[in-house]
């Protein structure tokens, strides 16, 4: 029988994902890789200067710090971090029902960036990469936001949306890029990064 190429790759080591996010999980699952979840708490707190990738970036950097000091030689931690960017600002997970609907109002009719970066750590090494997916959304009436965040309560998620839920499926009019990646995890880089990060 043919063996899936990355896990084959893998056989050595072990993965470990760092995130408590069922989507995430999914998506590895998906790749058909073994893995442990070990999901670990960090103050999500970037310097203001950042922008866009910036933060993604020092932000799945982060979450990786608590893993550093009892990693085994052959462990490989994967920690990631969205970013919902759109006109000069990060649209982080809404709090409320009102900053729900407001973010939303901002991007409606809109295009905006969704960035996420995958940070993997090892021992040996720590590589960080990114991507960005454009998407852009229809004129959404309030009923249609109004129906969203009180049913999907999306208060888990970056830009206070999920793609793969009603609001992706009524009112995204056009996308550019990776559609995992706005989900949450962008598996062709992680497959890239994985077949390259083990020699």
């Amino acid at each position: 029988m043919i063996e899936n190429p990355l896990v084959e790759h893998l056989k050595n080591h072990t993965l470990v994902l760092g995130s408590g996010s069922p989507r995430r999980k999914k998506f590895l699952e998906d790749l058909g890789l073994r893995f442990k979840v070990e999901p670990k708490s960090v103050e999500e707190v970037y310097p203001s200067h950042l922008k866009g990738s910036e933060i993604s970036d020092f932000l799945a950097e982060l979450k990786a710090e608590p893993f550093k000091s009892g990693l085994a030689s052959n462990e490989i931690v994967i920690t990631s971090d969205t970013v919902v960017w759109h006109k000069g600002e990060s649209l982080a997970k809404a709090a409320t029902q009102d900053e729900a609907l407001l973010m939303l109002r901002t991007m409606s009719g809109d295009w905006h960036e969704v960035i996420t970066s995958v940070c993997f750590t090892s021992l040996e090494k720590q590589l960080t990469v990114n991507t960005t997916t454009h998407v852009k959304f229809i004129e959404f009436s309030e009923e249609e936001l109004n129906y969203y965040v009180d049913h999907y309560r999306p208060f888990d998620k970056a830009g206070a949306y999920g793609i793969q839920e009603w609001l992706g499926m009524i009112g995204i009019s056009e996308i550019k890029g990776s559609y995992t990646n706005v989900v949450g995890l962008p598996t062709h880089l992680v497959y890239k990064t994985l077949m390259a990060m083990v020699s």
